[in-house]
């Protein structure tokens, strides 16, 4: 007979080995997302965002594993985790989670997917094709509902119930921000710092020599 194992000693993996994206077109859609979640949340104390984060919502059953491509946690704290274990989380399964297709997905692990996500607890799931800029969400109409289909015609303009993001599909796929602002890719972020930097250094530029003018002047 084989001794029993306490719960406490099973291990969780905290990574699958494998990449975060397949191609550069995925992750840059997978790193857009997940950094505009994490600039809006960065500062408040109740919401956590992750991206590519195991999360094992059943304690004792490694097996039972999922690691979305981006989720956001209303109702706790931020902070590194190595995964997001649903019992060390008062029990608060992540309500929004996005995923980001890659080619080699196939039907069989979409279906899996959103059975997984049904059944522990996500709101809004939405699956986004970063190659036809498509995108299929799935929202529940109440608590204990199912996650249903939100139809084609009804996505443009959709806003996220929970994120008040706002999805459009007029000319292939965009997502707006609550104020209306385009989601950025990191290489748009990091250029409108330069752009802000310069601004700044020109504008320093210019008060040095107006003071200096006047000091002319004076003299």
């Amino acid at each position: 007979m084989s001794p029993d194992i306490s719960t406490d000693e099973v291990v969780y993996p905290e990574t699958d080995g494998k990449p975060l994206a397949e191609n550069s077109v995925q992750c840059r859609w997978i790193t857009m997302i997940a950094g505009e979640l994490f600039e809006r949340y960065n500062k408040q104390p109740d919401v956590f965002v992750a991206c590519d984060l195991f999360w094992y919502p059943v304690k004792g059953n490694p097996k039972i594993v999922t690691a979305p491509d981006a989720l956001v946690v209303f109702g706790r704290p931020p902070g590194d985790r190595q995964s997001y274990k649903l019992w060390e989380e008062n029990g608060v399964p992540p309500q929004v989670v996005f995923e980001v297709l890659s080619p080699s997905n196939t039907d069989e692990e979409f279906v899996a997917k959103l059975e997984f996500y049904e059944r522990y607890g996500v709101e809004e799931y939405y699956v986004i094709d970063p190659e036809t800029e498509t995108c299929e969400a799935f929202v529940r109409d109440t608590p204990d509902g199912p996650l249903r289909t939100v139809r084609p015609a009804k996505l443009n303009g959709f806003v996220s119930p929970r994120l008040g993001v706002r999805f459009v599909t007029t000319d292939g796929l965009t997502l707006l921000t609550p104020d209306g602002r385009p989601f950025q890719t990191r290489e748009d972020r990091v250029n409108g710092l330069l752009s802000q930097l310069a601004g700044s250094e020109a504008a320093l530029q210019q008060e040095r020599q107006r003071a200096e003018q006047e000091k002319q002047r004076a003299e």
